[in-house]
C-alpha cells in the first residue's frame, strides 16, 4: 500500500526518503511535480543541501524514469509491473544517482537506497542491495537499442520518452530532429526571467543579479527576457518581492509579444491562470487600457490577481468564465484576444516530467476537438479588425496548425495574419506559413506554437 503521510505528521527530514513518498504520491495519486516539491520544502524539515538533493530527484527520476526502467529490467528476473511499487521507486532513485550524479559516491547511493528499503519496505532491502550491485558490475553490458536499425525504440529509451511519442515525433520532424527533441525534452529546462519594463528595465536587472553573484544574461529573442545561469530560489533573488521580475520561458514571453497590444486597447486573454501572459500583455499596453484576465477556476484567478499585484499592475481585471459558453461577454468587444488554449503540455515535459508517463495519443485527438470549441468561440468576441493569437505549448500539429486551418476553413471572414512580415527580425522562429514555432533542440526554449488571425472589417 501508497505511504500517506498523516494529516498532522511532520515532513521527513530525509531527502531520499522525502523523495519516495512524493514519487510513489504522483504515481498512484498524480498532481504536479512542482507542486508537490513546494509543499514539501515548506515543511521546512529540509535544510540546506537536502532541499536541492531532494528536488533532484523527484525531477530527476521523473525525466529519466523510461532509461532508468530500461535498465533494471536488464537487472531483474521479473518483469516491473510484478515489483513492490516501493522497491520500484526506490531502485529508480538509487539507479539515478548512479547514473547521472557524479558528486555522490557509489556506495553512499547504494548504502542509502537499502537504508531507504528498510524503512519503507523493509522485505525489499535485499533486492535493492544486489539489484543496485548488480548494475555497478554490471553496467558495461547494458545494451540499448540502435538508433539506425529501431529508432522508435531507441529514441524512447536512451531519452527516457514513452514510446508512443517518440513514434508521434518521428512521423513529424524525422528521426534526427525527433533524436534531438527528445534528448532537449529529457534535460533540466533553463530558469527564463521576464523583466517587468514598469518598474526597471533589463539592463538594470542584470546589473542588480550581478551584484550578489548571480550569473544572467539577454535572452535571444525576447527583448523582456533574462537567462539565469545555475538553480536559485526565485523569491530570494533581488526585485522578486519589488515586482521586478517574473518567471516565464522565452517562447511564452514570444507569445505575449505576438499578439502586438497596445496602450489603450480592450484586450481579452481568455484562459489565464497563472497570468505570465496577462502581465506581460499589460506591459505592451503600458498598462493603460482594459486587459481582462479569465478562466474556469476562481482559485486560479486568485494567482493571476497576485501576480498582478506584485507586478504593480493597474490596467488587469479579472473574471470567471467558461470559454465553453459563448455569452460571458458581447460579440465584437475586444481588439485583441490571446487565447492560450488548454494543451497535451509536449512542449514543455522538461518542465512538468510526470506529464509525458500519464500522456497517450487519443489525449492529443481528444484536445484537438475542445480547442476548436473554444477557437471558435473566442473569435466571436472580436472586433473587425481585429487580432486573435491562438498559442499552445504542444509540439503536436494536430493541436496547432490543423486547428487553425481548420478554423480558416470554416470561418471566411478571418484570415492568417503572417508573422514573416510582421516580425520579420524573428524570421528564423516562423515557418514559411507564417506561424510561430520554437523547439527545444533548436531554439533552447519551450516546445511553443502561435498564429495570429484578424477579423476582416
Amino acid at each position: 500500500m501508497i505511504l500517506r503521510r498523516a494529516q498532522n505528521a511532520e515532513p521527513s527530514a530525509n531527502p531520499r526518503q522525502a523523495a519516495c513518498e512524493t514519487l510513489l504520491r504522483i504515481n498512484k495519486q498524480g498532481g504536479f511535480a512542482d507542486r508537490l516539491i513546494d509543499n514539501e520544502l515548506a515543511g521546512g524539515a529540509l535544510t540546506g543541501p537536502d532541499r536541492g538533493l531532494f528536488a533532484e530527484l523527484v525531477f530527476g527520476v521523473l525525466r529519466r524514469q523510461g532509461t532508468l526502467d530500461h535498465i533494471l529490467s536488464q537487472l531483474l528476473e521479473k518483469p516491473l509491473k510484478e515489483l513492490d511499487p516501493h522497491a520500484l521507486v526506490i531502485l529508480r532513485i538509487g539507479l539515478y544517482q548512479l547514473t547521472c550524479l557524479d558528486r555522490i559516491p557509489e556506495s553512499a547511493a547504494v548504502n542509502e537506497s537499502v537504508n531507504l528499503a528498510k524503512l519503507i519496505a523493509p522485505r525489499t532491502s535485499g533486492l535493492v542491495n544486489a539489484v543496485l550491485r548488480n548494475y555497478l558490475r554490471q553496467r558495461e553490458s547494458i545494451t540499448f537499442p540502435d538508433l539506425a536499425t529501431d529508432g522508435v525504440k531507441s529514441i524512447a529509451v536512451r531519452h527516457s520518452q514513452p514510446e508512443w511519442l517518440a513514434e508521434h515525433w518521428v512521423g513529424q520532424l524525422g528521426i534526427g530532429d525527433a533524436d534531438k527533441l527528445a534528448e532537449a525534452s529529457s534535460q533540466q529546462p533553463p530558469l527564463t526571467l521576464r523583466v517587468n519594463t514598469l518598474r526597471t528595465t533589463r539592463d538594470e536587472l542584470i546589473q542588480e543579479f550581478e551584484k550578489v553573484g548571480v550569473s544572467a544574461m539577454a535572452c535571444r529573442y525576447s527583448h523582456d527576457g533574462i537567462a539565469v545561469a545555475g538553480r536559485h530560489a526565485i523569491i530570494a533573488l533581488p526585485g522578486f518581492e519589488s515586482g521586478l521580475f517574473a518567471v516565464q520561458d522565452e517562447a511564452s514571453q514570444l507569445a505575449g509579444l505576438l499578439l502586438g497590444a497596445k496602450p489603450g486597447e480592450t484586450v481579452w486573454d481568455a484562459c489565464a491562470a497563472p497570468g505570465g501572459k496577462s502581465c506581460h500583455i499589460a506591459q505592451q499596453m503600458d498598462d493603460r487600457g482594459r486587459l481582462i484576465a479569465t478562466d474556469i477556476s476562481r482559485s486560479k484567478l486568485t494567482i493571476v490577481q497576485e501576480n498582478a499585484r506584485r507586478l504593480g499592475i493597474n490596467c488587469l481585471s479579472t473574471a470567471v468564465a467558461d470559454l465553453h459558453q459563448c455569452d460571458t461577454f458581447p460579440e465584437g468587444l475586444f481588439d485583441r484576444i490571446l487565447l492560450d488554449a488548454p494543451c497535451s503540455g509536449l512542449g514543455v515535459i522538461r518542465r512538468n516530467p510526470e506529464a509525458k508517463w500519464r500522456l497517450n495519443y487519443g489525449d492529443i485527438t481528444r484536445l484537438a476537438t475542445v480547442q476548436k470549441a473554444l477557437l471558435k468561440n473566442a473569435s466571436s468576441l472580436l472586433k473587425p479588425g481585429g487580432s486573435l493569437l491562438y498559442s499552445t505549448c504542444s509540439t503536436s500539429v494536430e493541436e496547432n496548425e490543423e486547428v487553425v486551418e481548420d478554423f480558416l476553413l470554416h470561418h471566411p471572414d478571418f484570415v492568417l495574419e503572417n508573422l514573416n512580415e510582421l516580425f520579420p527580425a524573428w524570421k528564423e522562429l516562423f515557418e514559411f506559413y507564417g506561424m510561430f514555432r520554437a523547439w527545444p533542440h533548436k531554439h533552447g526554449m519551450d516546445g511553443f506554437f502561435a498564429a495570429r488571425i484578424r477579423k476582416k472589417k
